[in-house]
């Protein structure tokens, strides 16, 4: 059917990105992103094309499923493997998620972009350890810092929907750090400091050290992980010690009230 009255009452804006929600012809939900030429219509959940490969809700779970009953049959997973047209599919179904996600990031639909980021890093950790070939296992771990990003902004922005700022502050932190264990497992930590995400998720957290109110403990305890983290057991225990005296003394300052 020709779309052009769709098109017409729905302008194109080449400078944002133009997404919006309907309810189809079926009565579900359905997300479309309006493009230069047309548009993108996708659905709300499930996979977004609407097809059920397999009978599964998408060829992820397919895949993994593959592998539950390799496991069973042959007691481990050492000889599961995923061919070159295999992930292929696989790039091609997860860029049918990319699209999605951005589109319910626009739209403020952050559980629908966690559910959609989770399982774009659950894909390419299939594909980065069962693909039979190197080019394959490797072909999507370039995405992986921007999905850790959308993933930790949805995730952030749901605590501070939820007047929760100190988690929204862990979450997007723990990003960063997992961006930082990325690069420096593929031997590019000094990209640290130049990636795109990394700057913009800390330009994020500084904007939301603004809205927490000061707590010593809060730094004691994001030290005492970071030390924990790393394995320096001795630090972590004289911070442990200095998280408890402050929660001593703040504990007598209320009695004394």
């Amino acid at each position: 059917m020709d779309i052009s009255r769709v098109l017409e009452e729905w302008p194109y804006e080449p400078d944002r990105i133009t997404v919006r929600k309907i309810t189809g012809e079926d009565g579900r939900k359905k997300v479309q992103m309006r493009l230069d030429l047309g548009l993108l219509q996708m659905e709300d959940t499930g996979r977004p094309d609407g097809q059920r490969p397999y009978g599964f809700d998408s060829l992820l779970e397919y895949h993994e499923n593959r592998r539950k009953l390799h496991i069973l049959e042959r007691g481990s997973d050492a000889t599961f493997r995923l061919g070159a047209e295999e992930c292929n599919q696989l790039r091609n179904e997860a860029l049918q998620y990319y699209y999605r996600y951005l589109s319910l990031f626009h739209l403020e639909d952050y559980e629908g972009v966690e559910r959609d980021t989770d399982r774009s890093l659950r894909l390419f950790n299939l594909i980065g350890k069962y693909a039979e070939t190197e080019e394959d296992r490797l072909s999507m771990e370039r995405y992986r810092p921007y999905v850790l990003m959308m993933g930790a902004r949805a995730k952030a922005n749901l605590a501070l929907r939820r007047n929760r700022p100190i988690e929204s502050l862990h979450f997007i932190e723990d990003a960063i750090e997992n961006i930082r264990q990325f690069l420096r497992k593929n031997n590019r930590e000094e990209y640290f400091e130049q990636s795109g995400e990394v700057l913009y998720l800390q330009e994020l957290a500084a904007e939301i050290k603004q809205v927490i109110p000061h707590d010593p403990r809060e730094d004691l305890r994001r030290k005492m992980k970071q030390a924990v983290d790393q394995e320096d057991y001795e630090l972590a225990a004289r911070l442990r010690d200095e998280i408890r005296e402050l929660e001593g003394s703040n504990v007598g300052e209320k009695r004394e009230r």
